[in-house]
């Protein structure tokens, strides 16, 4: 199990030391990736991201941009416009198409950084907003820090534990439901493993209405636990991992992101898709993932992945 410090609504000083960004990731090691990579059995694999696209479910309360993309560059166009500087056959030939992409870094399936949420302008670690927030945002703990993640998983089935396919609205998960659910599936936390907790809301995506109400997800205590045992990264299948609304009201209104950020250094992944892992009973594996070097950004969409073990 791993010490940590009670709930207090101040900022851990890292016991990596004062320059760390990246907290429980620094329990990722060559010895620690070469144990999973002599684990799995890669003729299986999981994908455990969603598409990105047009309308998809999104994080829209604190009004962040929705995914958007549209053509910059379409064969027709470019001839048209004539703003390539070639000739009309070599225009004709190459058929030239690219397009941009604007979207909340929160947005699908993404990590979030430490720097997301912090106590009173101050992050993990004790950076202060005033020496490390600049224009374009922070100079310290962004995603652009994070190590290739090769871990141990461990999925939490609570959906399929409960017998329903997707569990309520604003249920909360318990530390005394992640245990059983635990004993159930006959797994454990170690630590430096990342966690997965299925709550079964991939069920009702990409229905917007569904997936973006208030959210059945993990509360204080749950988070609390997992982190006492040892989490390294956790993650879950719906849109903010935690129980929404917040049973702390506006007093605290996310705290279990402000909770695993500042306190324990344990980063978060959203919107998982966990369904494959449920229907196979994948409860253990492998997990991958290399995070996009978006400087000083707080999130970035990612696409993990998992492999059985043997």
């Amino acid at each position: 199990m791993c010490n940590f410090k009670p709930r207090d609504l101040k900022c851990a000083k890292s016991p990596w030391g004062e320059t760390d960004e990246i907290g429980r990731l620094n329990l990722l090691t060559d010895v620690s990736r070469e144990d999973v990579l002599r684990s799995i059995d890669p003729r299986k694999t999981y994908s455990l991201c969603n598409d990105w696209f047009m309308g998809m479910p999104s994080w829209k309360a604190a009004g962040d941009v929705h995914y958007q993309i549209w053509m910059t560059h379409t064969p027709n166009g470019t001839r048209i416009k004539d703003q390539l500087v070639a000739t009309e056959e070599a225009k004709q030939l190459n058929a030239y198409s690219g397009d941009t992409v604007l979207m909340y870094t929160h947005c699908g399936t993404h990590i979030d950084a430490l720097s997301h949420f912090g106590y009173n302008g101050t992050i993990w670690n004790g950076y202060k907003e005033e020496e490390y927030l600049g224009a374009r945002g922070w100079t310290v703990c962004g995603v652009d820090k994070f190590p290739l993640i090769i871990s141990k998983a461990v999925m939490i089935d609570v959906a399929a534990y409960k017998g329903v396919d997707v569990l309520p609205d604003e249920y909360g998960i318990t530390a005394d439901e992640i245990k059983e659910v635990l004993k159930a599936q006959n797994v454990s936390i170690s630590k430096g493993d990342t966690v997965m907790i299925r709550t079964g809301r991939q069920n009702v995506w990409p229905d917007c209405a569904k997936y973006e109400a208030w959210e059945p997800g993990i509360t204080v205590d749950a988070a609390e636990y997992l982190a006492g045992e040892g989490a390294m990264i956790i993650g879950a299948d719906n849109i903010a991992l935690e129980q929404l609304p917040s049973p702390e009201n506006d007093q605290n209104y996310f705290p279990v992101h402000s909770y695993l950020f500042s306190e324990v250094g344990v980063p978060i992944i959203e919107v998982l898709n966990l369904n494959e892992l449920s229907r196979d009973k994948v409860y253990e594996c492998g997990f991958f993932l290399n995070v996009l070097g978006l400087q000083g950004a707080t999130a970035a969409p990612i696409t993990p992945f998992a492999i059985p073990f043997k």
